[in-house]
Formats: structure tokens, sequence, C-alpha cells
């Protein structure tokens, strides 16, 4: 059954919203350019956002702004009418989800990105969250065809993903972002956790912001598409009005507005090229740089060491360092 729910106030609200990613100091590298420039967006309650861009846009970024995860100015990002950041307890309370490439962590002098295994069973880690309705974790045990007695230094990747996506969703949420959450599911399953996200918005007014780029199985889910292109919005539309302006399926309607991005970025590389200009620009940690003083306080950041390597990356100075452990000469 439906609840009825407030829709004349925004559940998310971003203004004006300028991010880039802060140096050792705290304050973003001197010169360098925003990651997230001029990004405003409002979402209401029962909404399903489908946030799409090429690799590198912003999505993750955007959604982890959203999500309390970097601080910003209070009044530029708002979830429930609060603070996503300085509000903590919007996160402690489970009123907003965020699920994400979370259950990775790095392994000093051993690797990066190495998933969390541990020798503990999915029952332990699944009956462990404490305050949730025995109902709703059946339904999502259900949903998601978790066998109870699976070790989570056993599974599959899909599997452990499984049992996070059950976790992040045991407490009834009231706004959800989700980054690729399903990339490692198999068809059925993906199917049935969005089937089940589709519900928590039409009968509990649920507000959720999925990035992905799998589109099999969401000509009909979302609500609201949004575009975003080298951190700034290019679109936020109802689908019913998109599905007016493009007679083309969802993927192919994305498939053209990127395929149009990547001529416009190579048509700018080839001018850069032929003007005697640095034909790409330099991303380090988040923030793009082009050389002079953000180059140079690129080398400062890095600091000529990086996690888990004995060598030093310290390069001359006519090279420009491109990560903790890659340089471009």
């Amino acid at each position: 059954m439906a609840v009825e729910v407030d829709k004349s106030q925004p559940t998310v609200q971003i203004t004006n919203l300028k991010f880039t990613y802060p140096g050792i100091d705290g304050h973003p590298p001197p010169g360098a350019k925003p990651l997230i420039d001029d990004f405003s967006l409002s979402l209401f309650a029962g909404n399903r956002c489908l946030l799409v861009g090429s690799n590198g846009a912003g999505k993750t970024t955007i959604l982890k702004i959203m999500g309390g995860k970097h601080m910003v100015e209070q009044e530029a990002v708002k979830v429930l009418g609060r603070s996503a950041f300085h509000d903590t307890a919007l996160t402690s309370s489970g009123d907003l989800s965020y699920l994400g490439g979370e259950w990775r962590r790095e392994v000093a002098f051993a690797g990066f990105e190495v998933p969390i295994q541990m020798d503990v069973s999915a029952d332990k880690m699944i009956f462990g969250v404490a305050g949730v309705d025995p109902k709703r974790r059946d339904e999502l045990i259900k949903v998601l065809e978790i066998d109870l007695s699976w070790r989570m230094h056993k599974v599959s990747d899909g599997q452990r993903r499984r049992v996070q996506i059950c976790m992040g969703l045991l407490k009834p949420f009231k706004v959800l972002l989700l980054d690729e959450i399903t990339v490692d599911l198999d068809v059925l399953a993906r199917a049935d956790l969005l089937r089940f996200l589709k519900k928590e918005c039409e009968e509990r007014g649920a507000t959720i912001i999925y990035a992905t780029h799998i589109f099999d199985g969401l000509e009909d889910w979302p609500s609201h598409l949004v575009y975003v292109a080298h951190g700034k919005l290019q679109l936020a539309m109802p689908m019913d009005k998109i599905k007016e302006i493009s007679n083309l399926s969802l993927m192919r309607t994305v498939e053209s507005w990127l395929r149009k991005e990547r001529d416009e970025e190579r048509k700018r590389r080839k001018e850069r090229k032929a003007k005697g200009m640095p034909e790409y620009e330099i991303q380090i940690e988040g923030s793009r740089a082009t050389g002079g003083p953000a180059g140079a306080a690129v080398r400062v950041i890095n600091n000529g060491w990086a996690a888990g390597r004995l060598n030093s990356t310290v390069a001359g100075e006519e090279n420009f360092i491109l990560s903790s452990n890659r340089v471009l000469r």
C-alpha cells in the first residue's frame, strides 16, 4: 500500500555546487580546474533518477558529495532539508544510504582495491545489524537469493555484492545513492533488485539516484534522467519528456550523447595540439591540472612516494605526475 508523502519540498537539493579535491593543506591546488562546476539539481520524493555520463565525468564524486563523504558549503547540498556532510544523523539513522565500492581496501605493499574477505557467514553479518524489521530483512534475503551459510572468504564477487546490498538496504531509506552497485550481479539478481527498488519509490516515496553504464532492463525504470559531462550538468529531465524528443531506446539515446561528447573532445584536443598546447589535461587525485602552478602543486601533493611502493615517484621538473606511481614524460 502506497504511503502519502510530501512532494512539495525536494528531498535532494543541489545549488551551484563547485568542488575541487583539496591538497595536503586542505585547499585546492592553485590553478586546479574544478572537478564539479556550477551543478544544480532538485529531486523529490518518489523520483528514480538515472545518473549517466562518460568515465571521469564526475558521477561518483557527485554521489559521494550527496552522501556526505566530502565537505562542501552547507547550503550547496541539502538532503531532506539538511546538510549532507554536517548532519551526521542523516546517515546514522539510515534515512540517507550510499552504496558503492565500499567493500574494498588498500593493503600496504600488497595491493590496491583488495576485496574485504573474512571467514564470517552471511547469516552473522546480516542478522548482526540491529534495529531491523524482520519482514524487510526476509524480503531482501529472498529478493537477492542469499544463502545465509555463505562464507565471505569463499564466495564470488557477485555473491559478496549481494550481501553488501542487503546490509545497505536493511533499514528503510528515504534517499538512496547507488554507484554502479549492480555491476557484479547476474541478470536475474539485477532485475529483482531493480523491481524491489522501484516498489520502494512507489510505495514509500523514497528517492533513488542510480549511476550506471548498464542499461539493460532500465527502459521503464527511471522517472528522471540526469546527464553529466566534464563535471557540469548537461541535462536533467523526466523520462516521459526524453521519450517525446527521442524515438531511440534509452541506451541509444545516451550513446548518442556520449558519442557527440567524445567527438567534441577529440576536436578540442586536435585544436590544442595545432596551437602547440598540451593535448591532454593532467588529472591527479580527482583534480585536473595543465602545468604551471597546478603542475607544481601536483608534485607537492604527491610527496615523491606512493602507498604500497618502495620506489620514489619523483620526476624531473619537466615531468608531470599523472598518478601516485605513474609519470608522463
